[in-house]
């Protein structure tokens, strides 16, 4: 019984050994786990939809790799990095400009649809928590 134990396992190994490694690479997808809509208004030069991809970094925003170094740095386990401003958070009244965002899409496999602007020193401070998957703005 062991010995047939013993054939089986060698078997398997040298069954799976002589699989081409293409087949082996099928097996890992290539498609971003973390893809992005960025749309931003009212900034100026750096208005426009961008595609964000993260893990691996590509698509169409300008600065993908920096975006999602960023998106990783303000991650957290536990909290949400696209959480709006609590309703009962006192804010500075402050006008940032009329920079306006709007993020759809999957961040580390849950949905995103979060908006943005510069209304106030709250909404301020969290536009300028996502410099650079949004621009930077001289308001």
């Amino acid at each position: 019984m062991l010995r047939r134990l013993a054939l089986t396992v060698t078997a398997s190994a040298a069954a799976l050994s002589a699989v081409p490694v293409t087949a082996h690479a099928s097996a890992f997808p290539t498609t971003p786990t973390d893809r992005l809509t960025v749309t931003v208004k009212g900034s100026g030069s750096s208005d426009g939809t961008y595609r964000l991809n993260c893990h691996p970094t590509g698509g169409t925003h300008p600065d993908a790799a920096a975006a999602c170094d960023r998106l990783d740095e303000v991650t957290v386990y536990g909290t949400n990095p696209f959480a709006p401003v609590p309703k009962d958070s006192m804010c500075t009244m402050q006008y940032g400009g009329p920079a306006t965002a709007h993020i759809t899409g999957t961040w580390q496999g849950r949905p995103v649809d979060a908006t943005y602007d510069r209304s106030n020193g709250c909404e301020i401070g969290r536009w300028n928590a996502l410099v650079p998957v949004l621009p930077a703005t001289s308001a």
